[in-house]
């Protein structure tokens, strides 16, 4: 089954995170079927905290992919930040 997950990076005590769409036997980090954003939640300043294509978002949810608790409260996070802005 294909899910939306946060994949980890960053160094020690500055996680980044990419959102990815993965096989659910997969790691946590390990290998992706494709990167659709990111979320950086020790953004400071100007720096973009959180970012998606949620064009590619709805094709994967579209053809059957799950998502995460927390992926699904980001991209609703996002939803609002891009209602506000426009």
């Amino acid at each position: 089954m294909v899910v939306i997950r946060l994949a980890r990076g960053g160094s020690h005590k500055r996680p980044f995170y990419h959102v990815v769409a993965t096989d659910s036997r997969n790691r946590r980090d390990g290998r992706f079927i494709e990167r659709l954003g990111y979320f950086n939640p020790v953004a400071h300043g100007n720096d973009i905290r959180l970012n998606f294509s949620l064009e590619r978002v709805a094709h994967w949810r579209s053809n059957g992919a799950q998502v995460s608790p927390r992926v699904a409260q980001l991209l609703k996070d996002f939803a609002g930040q891009a209602a506000a802005k426009a």
